[in-house]
């Protein structure tokens, strides 16, 4: 039962739509209805500009953070694995908001932040490095994302913690999917591109 209740948790913490809540707050404006529509930092950056979404990134990232913590403490290696991917099915389909939320991708950078800071360093340099030189945030986080489980493979990283990276790799690839079309056909947004 309490194992239950720790799971539950997780995935309540990843339904905390700090996108939404911070752009509502400090705009008066629903992101739902701007730009992409997609309630995430990068969204919340083309339209409401750098402050809002660094708060919204700092919320999302400490939603992983957390969820990873406590699965973490509970000592088990299975704990862990839901209690991480709960937090980013939370954050893609939140309970507060109709079940539509973002792609995952901040708060799956929070879990992998807390349980493996080095992997964290490389990837983040990956995903800066083409974000600079493409523009496009979509393909650096696609990008990384695949790179995920072969970097903590590479870098030897207990089997729970590559579960965790193919499983939350899965998720954001899958929740991108329209985003690789527009990359294909050329119609994908830039982050200088205002929405």
């Amino acid at each position: 039962m309490q194992e239950a209740a720790l799971l539950f948790l997780c995935y309540l913490l990843g339904s905390i739509p700090f996108s939404y809540l911070f752009t509502r707050m400090l705009t008066r404006q629903d992101i739902r209805s701007k730009g992409s529509g997609n309630v995430g930092a990068t969204n919340v950056f083309r339209t409401s500009g750098p402050g809002v979404a660094l708060l919204a990134f700092l919320g999302d990232l400490l939603k992983g953070l957390l969820a990873a913590w406590i699965g973490q403490s509970t000592g088990s290696q299975f704990l862990l694995i839901f209690c991480a991917v709960l937090a980013v099915i939370g954050h893609i389909y939140p309970v507060f908001l109709g079940f539509k939320g973002g792609k995952g991708v901040t708060t799956s950078a929070g879990i992998i932040l807390f349980l493996m800071p080095d992997v964290t360093g490389i990837l983040l340099l990956i995903f800066l490095a083409i974000v600079y030189f493409t523009r496009y945030v979509s393909l650096g986080s696609i990008s990384v994302a695949c790179l995920l489980p072969l970097v903590s493979l590479a870098m030897g990283k207990p089997w729970s913690y590559i579960v965790i990276g193919i499983l939350v790799a899965v998720l954001v690839v899958y929740h991108h999917r329209e985003n690789i079309d527009r990359l294909r056909n050329g119609s994908e947004a830039k982050i200088t591109d205002k929405a």
